[in-house]
Order: structure tokens, then sequence, then C-alpha cells
């Protein structure tokens, strides 16, 4: 099935839904207008059963197809925002400070809008697509909330898929993996107390200044002198505080940062190496550090058999040459790796063309993706729910 027809024409009217969602951007389990803006399009658009509220703030709709009996695939889209200020100067710009549709959920949301409209409208199809609106993508883990409020027993899922923009990525294409596609996530703060004192008697204190830096130096041995190098780590401190005065050695300074790791083996390394490498650094100056370490999302890993089969849809659309079969892998973290750690299924990237990156205050979504996303998610219904 190539590019469909109807998602062309279609264009203009999700275009309008998707810049009316990013003029009013939502954060997080805050979602309330935009959830409710689904709602009401779902509605309008005759499906057969809608729910809300599942992890807090969670829409799910289904759509029925005529053809009879069949499974549950799930289709996720995420609806959160993110505590930005945004500068892409676009008439359609967030009418709210602070707060920004700087990774393009409002896209997600809705592409998968209008393959709703489109699947209630045709049906043609034999089993049911479950349509899966989650907040709280940013950091927030919105996803095992849903999953944690019965989100797959009780609509009955047994695969679910998921698509994301890819600023740099040309507009018409797609790209994916079989494997880890995104990374797992954890932070850390570490506490570094030593003594205080005169900078000028600096023999008369244990400085923590001085303790933190060795620590940030030796925390990056972990991934140059410790890890495989074909076994994808980052370590990366990023935050520094501490100190009143420049003629004053404080007593205590907080660090803080993220570990990014590929597979389950290296994340557990990581964890133990960094906390070993903190305490024992601190010690040889004569200090003492405390660790906290979060444990973040989990990689997301896309299973085989559900990557081949997201492939040849996407390659029906816009052909095989349009579709990376093999990406590298992204270290930055997705929470639908929960919903893929729950049922089988697969992540795809889908083209936003030459745009600022994703996180940027610059960024917005290319609504000439729209199409695409929305022949994808028609194309997957129709050929996996085959009559």
């Amino acid at each position: 099935m190539p590019l469909i027809n109807r998602a062309h024409e279609m264009q203009h009217h999700v275009a309008e839904w998707r810049r009316h969602l990013h003029e009013n951007p939502e954060i997080l389990y805050d979602v309330h207008q935009t959830a409710a803006f689904v709602a009401d399009k779902l509605r309008e658009f005759g499906c057969d059963s809608i729910e809300t509220g599942l992890g807090q703030t969670g829409v799910v709709g289904l759509v029925r197809g005529r053809h009879g009996d069949g499974p549950v695939i799930g289709f996720r889209a995420d609806m959160d925002a993110l505590p930005m200020t945004e500068a892409s100067g676009r008439p359609w710009a967030s009418k709210t400070p602070g707060k920004m549709h700087a990774c393009g959920h409002d896209g997600h949301t809705a592409m998968l809008l209008g393959a709703a409209q489109y699947l209630a409208e045709t049906r043609n199809f034999k089993g049911t697509i479950a349509l899966i609106f989650q907040p709280a993508e940013e950091g927030g883990a919105g996803a095992r909330a849903m999953i944690d409020d019965g989100l797959m027993e009780r609509f009955a899922i047994s695969e679910v898929y998921g698509m994301h923009n890819a600023p740099g990525l040309p507009v018409g294409q797609f790209a994916t993996r079989k494997g880890s596609i995104m990374a797992a996530t954890n932070e850390f703060e570490i506490t570094v107390t030593g003594r205080g004192g005169h900078a000028a008697e600096p023999h008369t204190a244990v400085d923590p200044v001085v303790i933190s830096a060795h620590i940030i130096l030796a925390l990056q041995s972990i991934v140059s002198r410790e890890t495989d190098p074909l076994k994808a780590l980052v370590v990366s401190v990023t935050q520094l505080n501490g100190g009143d005065a420049t003629n004053v050695i404080p007593d205590v300074i907080k660090l803080g940062g993220t570990v990014r790791t590929l597979m389950p083996e290296i994340r557990e390394f990581a964890q133990t190496r960094l906390t070993d490498i903190v305490r024992s650094t601190a010690a040889v100056f004569g200090g003492k550090a405390d660790v906290i370490y979060h444990e973040g999302y989990p990689v997301t890993f896309n299973h085989d058999r559900e990557t081949d089969f997201a492939v040849r849809i996407a390659q029906t659309i816009v052909g095989e040459a349009a579709v990376n079969t093999n990406m590298p892998p992204v270290m930055g973290a997705e929470d639908f790796s929960y919903m893929l750690e729950s049922r089988p299924g697969a992540f795809v990237f889908l083209g936003n063309g030459d745009t600022p990156g994703l996180h940027n205050s610059a960024y917005d979504f290319n609504d000439d993706a729209i199409p695409y996303g929305i022949s994808y998610w028609v194309s997957l219904a129709e050929t996996a729910l085959a009559a």
C-alpha cells in the first residue's frame, strides 16, 4: 500500500489540530486540556470505546474492524510538552511562557488522531486497534503509569507500536533497527563533604572542590578504560554546585549527572563502578562522598518479528531505499521502553526534515510529515489485521 491519497487530503485539518496543540502545551501529567481535545476528537470520529484517566491523564480509544473479531494491537502517541520557552517565531508558537512542544509530541498526537479518523471511517480490518495517547513521556514515566493502571490487560493488547519524528532525516523517510534502539537512562547525585576553611590556608582544610574535580575526571575512565568500546556507555557530569565566597573553601560540593547504556549488564556495571570511584576518590583526599543513584527508563528494545513487520509497512509506503533498517542506536531515552517490555512491538523514526533538533527552543514539527505518519499507522492496522 503506497502513501494513502486520503492522508494527503487530511493533511490540512490534521495540521490545524497539531498547531492548536502546539499553541497550548502542557507538561508531564498535567495534560488535561490536551487529553480532553483528544477524547473529543475520538468521540467525533465514532470510536467504539473511549477510556480516559489511565495513568492519571492518558486516553485510549478503540476502533473495531468491520470484518469480525481478531487481536488487539496498540498504537501509541505521547501528548506532553517540555518546560522550555519557545523561540521558533512560528505564528502558532506556544501561548504559555515556559512550556513548549520542543519534541514533536503535538505532531505524534495529531498524526495518530488522523489515523483514528481514517480507521473509524473505513474499518477495513479484522480485530481492534487501541489508540493510546500517553502523558508524561518527558521524564514522568507516563507509559509505566498507564501499564500499572492495567493498559495491556484491560484492552487485551497483544502487540504495541510507537513512532517518533527525527530532525535531520528527510521527510518521507523512516529509520529503525532491531534490538536496542534507544538508551536506558540513570541519574546520579553526589555529595562531596570535606572540611571548609580559609582559601589562603588550604593546608588546614579538606577541599571538596579539588576532590570533585578528581571525581569528574576519574568517572570518565569508566568509559575510556573499563568498558568495551563496542558497548555504548555515556557518563556525563552536568551539575557542579557549592561555595558562597571566593575566599572560602566550602564544606560541601554537590554534583549531578546522567548515565546512558544500551545493555543491561553495562547498566549494572556502570552503577557499581561509579559508586566505587566516587567513594574511594573522596577517601584518598581525606573527604567523604555519598551517591544517590536513580534508575530511569530502561532500554527501548525492538522485537525482531515486529520490527521486520514495521519495516515492511514503511517500505510499502515510501520504498525500500527510503527505509533505514539498521540506524545507529540513539543515546537519548524513551519511555515507550516500558510498553516494549510489556508486549512485543517496534519503535520507528519518521523524518522531520532539515529542522532544529529535538529539545531546541527553535524546533517545530514539520507538517509535511503528517501524510507519511497517517499512512504508516493505517497500513500497519490494515495489514496486521487483514480480513
